[in-house]
């Protein structure tokens, strides 16, 4: 079972000290991941996906294009 926060005593610190452990947990996750190598088939897919990228020219809307259609169809 995964300790609480009250359990470790992180509620005791401050907003700050809360958020800069929280930070250094997920830099220690990231690198674990990082360092960890991927299985043949996403790497595989990894490939896959980059060869195909490179056969088709670029598809899709521009974000802002998105968001402008968005904002506009709310407020309609």
């Amino acid at each position: 079972m995964v300790p609480t926060v009250a359990e470790l005593g992180l509620d005791r610190l401050s907003i700050e000290d809360r958020l800069e452990v929280a930070r250094a947990i997920e830099d220690n996750v990231m690198q674990e991941i990082e360092s960890s190598p991927l299985p043949q088939w996403q790497m595989d897919e990894i490939e896959r996906r980059l060869a195909e990228r490179q056969d088709t020219p670029l598809q899709g809307t521009a974000w802002e294009v998105v968001l402008a259609r968005s904002l506009a169809r709310a407020r309609e």
